[in-house]
């Protein structure tokens, strides 16, 4: 297993209050070499976030500290562990200045990224957070006036987000594309998305992207599989789309949590963002 490379610290405001430093020491302990700090980046600053706490990001107020506090860890170990400091950032359509503002201001401090969707608006112009809770979810499903709406929309924004144009630190990550069936034991899915789906991978493929391979959904009780699933990442692999894995956690005990289940494959490490 090359490392993991969607990691979140004590920065998220919904994460642990494990310490950076934690998960080097557990990356190290369970023989991993690279280690990809993804921090979610802030949301632009005239967006409001959606989730009931307000909590879905980082406070702007911390970039730097967060920053500083990586490279602090990459000088310490850099004998025992490659270290990458970076963002998971949103694509919210309709924000792209102000994302792309961001990164060009952070861009130049990254080693790695992730682009990632969480974000939906409904119709009536109301925007979801459509990870947050299950309760949640079904609120953006009554707002979309129906789950196969939602579903649409979903796939629509994450192939937006690979095309989008946000500037030369565009992450070339594309983060956990299935997160819209993080419910679905609650919410069956709809209908069949493999056309949309498909489509993603070859925007993906054509681009020269990456694919997250995100084990975390097979920890969430409604969820219990992968991000991609199998057949998504099968026809990853016929694209010939470098798969790059991560546990997307949020405490340093879930470092590498279930790569056990993607043995079968070829996993890569992610380009670097900066270069």
């Amino acid at each position: 297993m090359p490392g993991d490379f969607h990691v979140h610290t004590q920065y998220c405001q919904h994460g642990a209050d494990d310490k950076m430093e934690a998960y080097v020491l557990q990356a190290i302990e369970k023989g991993l070499t690279h280690l990809s700090f993804t921090e979610h980046a802030p949301l632009p600053e005239s967006f409001t976030d959606p989730a009931p706490h307000r909590d879905s990001t980082m406070d702007r107020n911390m970039v730097e500290a967060y920053i500083m506090e990586g490279k602090t860890l990459q000088k310490m170990y850099k004998n025992d562990l490659q270290i990458n400091i970076g963002f998971e950032v949103d694509y919210i359509r309709g924000y792209e200045q102000e994302t792309q503002t961001f990164l060009d201001t952070y861009g130049p401090e990254m080693d790695d990224g992730i682009l990632s969707v969480h974000m939906l608006q409904a119709p009536d112009k109301s925007f979801f957070c459509i990870d947050y809770s299950e309760e949640e979810f079904g609120r953006a499903a009554d707002a979309f006036c129906g789950l196969t709406s939602l579903y649409k929309a979903y796939y629509d924004n994450v192939q937006a987000s690979v095309e989008a144009d946000i500037g030369h630190f565009k992450p070339k990550r594309i983060g956990h594309i299935t997160l819209i069936q993080k419910f679905q034991l609650a919410y069956q899915k709809p209908a069949d998305f493999s056309k949309e789906r498909q489509n993603i991978l070859e925007l993906i493929k054509k681009n020269g992207y990456e694919l997250d391979v995100n084990t975390a959904g097979l920890y969430k009780p409604l969820c219990k599989e992968i991000y991609p699933p199998v057949e998504l990442i099968e026809s990853a692999v016929q694209l010939g789309i470098p798969l790059v894995p991560g546990s997307d956690s949020h405490a340093a005990s879930g470092i590498g949590k279930g790569f056990k289940e993607l043995s079968a494959y070829t996993l890569q490490f992610p380009k670097r963002i900066n270069m």
